[in-house]
């Protein structure tokens, strides 16, 4: 079974940057889509951004600019670089792979003090 492990969240002012990682127990994300999802306090989870193994990406138009997702499938693992943040992107932020059946981290908080 594939396990996902979030880490690097923490606690940030408005402008700083953090880096999540996400770690794999298996070789997965070359052959497989990744991606990053987030949900704040009295919210809906949304999606944040995509990474396919094919090497195309996709943001949400909140994080265009700021954040960046890529991966390093000798490490298996993934990343998000969230530069500029701000008080709105504070959240649990959950990685996740897009397979056959898509296996879903326990999700790190984020928090982006004003």
């Amino acid at each position: 079974q594939v396990q996902l492990v979030e880490s690097g969240g923490g606690l940030v002012q408005a402008g700083g940057s953090l880096r999540l990682s996400c770690a794999a127990s298996g070789s997965i994300f070359g052959i497989n889509t990744m991606v990053w999802h987030r949900q704040a306090p009295e919210k809906q989870r949304e999606f944040v951004a995509q990474l396919t193994s094919g090497g195309s990406t996709y943001y949400a138009d909140s994080v265009k600019g700021r954040f960046t997702i890529s991966r390093d499938n000798a490490k298996n693992t993934m990343y998000l670089q969230m530069n500029s943040l701000k008080p709105e992107d504070t959240a649990v932020y959950y990685c996740g792979v897009m397979g056959a059946k898509p296996f879903w981290g326990q999700g790190t908080q984020v928090t982006v003090s004003s």
